[in-house]
């Protein structure tokens, strides 16, 4: 393998309330390889989204080391995680996301604006046409469809061509036809900017599309 884009050594992650101590991911190692895809499953409750949530930086585990890109995650404080989260991660979510006072175009552009891109409408409308919606640059996320939405979500976390793109669940909200539509459409996009995609999902089938799968249970990986 050529270094590796994500590391994750000895990851453990526990929470404690007033009735103890729960683990919800113990001993967790693996690493992927810059381009390589990936789906993380398991059963709901096994820690998969937890996991997810570590790998970008937005959850601490309680041990252990998490490298993105060749960066110790944790020894930067929460800005500068924050900070080379917009340089190299793209994220897709189940709910979309989609501020609902911007419009299409406007979400696409939110990251590169974040960045200082002088270019930001330009290649966020460039982004939209190559994901079928050039005529919906101005449509508000109210008035598109769920599969519209998520094909919004999609531009937007590719048009910063990120190294790493994270999607959760990310058809979890859509019917099966249309989230065939998505899910062809992340991969086709995927190929062509040469991202290492990560995601969690319970669809056997779009976990055989990936080259890696890794299989939580009770917070362990398992193969």
């Amino acid at each position: 393998m050529s270094d590796p884009i994500i590391s994750a050594s000895h990851v453990y992650k526990s929470v404690t309330d007033s009735t103890g101590t729960l683990d919800i991911l113990r001993d967790i190692d693996f690493a992927l390889a810059p381009k390589e895809t990936a789906a993380i499953v398991g059963a709901s409750g096994s820690g998969k989204s937890t996991l997810l949530s570590i790998i970008a930086g937005l959850d601490t585990p309680t041990s252990g080391t998490v490298h993105l890109g060749g960066t110790d995650l944790f020894s930067l404080d929460e800005d500068e995680r924050a900070a080379l989260r917009a340089r190299q991660v793209g994220f897709v979510f189940q709910s979309f996301q989609l501020l609902g006072n911007l419009t299409a175009v406007e979400n696409v552009m939110l990251p590169l604006e974040l960045a200082g891109r002088k270019d930001s409408r330009k290649a966020a409308t460039e982004m939209m046409a190559r994901v079928g919606l050039a005529q919906r640059l101005s449509h508000y996320p109210r008035v598109l469809s769920g599969g519209e939405q998520q094909r919004v979500a999609l531009a937007r976390a590719f048009v910063v061509q990120p190294a790493v793109l994270l999607a959760d669940e990310p058809t979890g909200s859509l019917d099966f036809a249309t989230g065939e539509t998505v899910m062809e459409l992340m991969f086709d996009l995927n190929r062509e900017l040469g991202t290492t995609l990560v995601l969690v999902t319970h669809d056997r089938a779009i976990a055989a599309r990936c080259e890696r799968r890794i299989t939580i249970e009770a917070g362990r990986i398992v193969d």
